[in-house]
């Protein structure tokens, strides 16, 4: 096959498709037998999609009077979809490294948040910042998630509360996604916090009343462009039905709904999901029984985020059993103030070890079923013909490795390619063993 293309990836030891006949998500039983090519080629076309996948041989045979723009050659490395982060909160200033100690001492994550630390104390900071230091720290942030093998990043707002602030944080978004070579999934959490001053009646009627409206006005002119939104449902933040009033506006002006449920006391959070139609709910640490099924049912995604149980002492998420009842797993580094992790593949080792998920899971619900999670498995989240060419290579012969090293990843990452273009090459693996 003649003809220009942007990239071809020869001869690694292990391609590992993930899906291999266009599944939209992947169950329990799915995830039991990847589909892993050995000795096997990628191509990648000048549109950034994936033109061809499959043994290095056929692949040569059939683009021999073709010219790429890179090649790299894959010998004794393996070939992965980039990751997807399912679960973010990366836009704002101020940390709260002051906190982590308040809470080894033994302190709750609502104690804080009740004496005016938590989100309030990152709300004051992200209103005073600029839209320049904003997205500069993003930025940052972004390329550090990039390094680690994120290709594909949901990304809320949250930390403003009020509109104007909110809006800010939207536009620093929109702008990365305009401007930086990954991929990212917009999320409206203006509901994250009931702000100081309103009751939590009146901020749900504020949101609904002004914040969407405004909303939808900035998507029409195309200044914006925002994919789901998000309600904190939680004691003491927004109730059942504060969070249906929310959602459901959201859902009419055509947002995905993508929200916190679960977390800390059961608010039967799973069960109105799956009622509304929900994209995915994450935390989930508290759900029910009746509420697993009820996701189940809906095929509702859970977005599992191992790193808030582990970093906040809480009761893990019921993983096996999700899978076991067939709901579809995703997994989310919930990257915040609160929970500073960059890495999918920390978040997988720590799946793995704390929810008692197999390898093969962990990479599913970071790969395929968190792309679903975000309405967007028809084009990422695993290495098919026609999908985004959004590839993580790493040097180990066995894919193993990115989940079984926990950290340690600067010898292990070789490169990262969105749309067929390397956004990371680790010039560190050409000089270290990973092993």
């Amino acid at each position: 096959m003649a003809g220009r293309h942007r990239l071809l990836l020869e001869n690694a030891q292990q391609l590992v498709l993930v899906c291999g006949r266009g599944e939209e998500y992947l169950l329990r039983e799915g995830a039991a037998g990847l589909p892993v090519l050995r000795d096997a080629s990628v191509v990648v076309g000048l549109d950034g999609c994936i033109k061809a996948v499959g043994q290095a041989d056929v692949i040569r045979n059939q683009f021999s009077g073709a010219t790429f723009e890179k090649v790299i050659d894959c010998s004794g490395k393996c070939v992965l979809p980039g990751l997807v982060d399912a679960h973010t909160h990366p836009v704002w200033a101020g940390d709260r490294v002051h906190e982590f100690a308040m809470k080894l001492a033994g302190a709750s994550y609502m104690e804080i948040h009740q004496a005016g630390g938590g989100i309030h104390f990152t709300v004051e900071h992200t209103r005073k910042a600029t839209e320049e230091e904003l997205f500069n720290t993003f930025k940052h942030r972004l390329e550090r998630m990039r390094r680690v093998g994120s290709t594909l990043v949901e990304c809320k707002s949250g930390y403003g509360l009020n509109l104007e602030t909110e809006l800010k944080m939207l536009r620093v978004i929109e702008r990365a996604k305009q401007s930086m070579d990954i991929g990212i999934s917009s999320t409206y959490c203006g509901a994250h916090s009931v702000p100081k001053g309103k009751t939590a009646t009146e901020a749900t009627d504020d949101i609904i009343n002004n914040h969407l409206p405004k909303l939808k006005e900035l998507q029409l002119s195309g200044e914006i462009h925002v994919n789901n939104i998000d309600v904190f449902c939680e004691k003491g933040v927004f109730d059942l039905e504060s969070t249906r009033r929310i959602l459901q506006a959201g859902k009419d002006i055509g947002l995905q709904i993508n929200f916190h449920g679960d977390e800390l006391h059961p608010m039967k959070s799973a069960e109105l999901g799956a009622e509304l139609g929900a994209r995915a709910i994450s935390h989930l640490e508290e759900v029910s029984d009746e509420g697993i099924m009820a996701m189940a049912r809906a095929k509702c995604t859970a977005v599992l985020l191992p790193t808030t149980a582990y970093m906040l002492r809480l009761k893990q998420p019921q993983a096996r059993k999700m899978l076991e009842e067939g709901v579809i797993v995703a997994l989310g580094s919930d990257f915040n103030p609160n929970a500073y992790c960059f890495s999918m593949p920390m978040v997988m080792h720590l799946a793995c070890v704390n929810m008692k998920m197999s390898m093969n899971e962990a990479l599913v619900a970071a790969t395929i079923n968190a792309a679903y999670a975000l309405g967007k498995s028809d084009t990422h989240g695993s290495i098919e013909a026609g999908k985004q060419g959004d590839l993580i290579i790493i040097n180990s012969s066995r894919w193993e490795h990115l989940i079984y090293q926990f950290g340690g990843h600067e010898a292990l990452i070789n490169y990262v390619i969105v749309k067929g273009k390397v956004v990371y090459q680790n010039e560190m693996c050409g000089t270290m063993s990973s092993y």
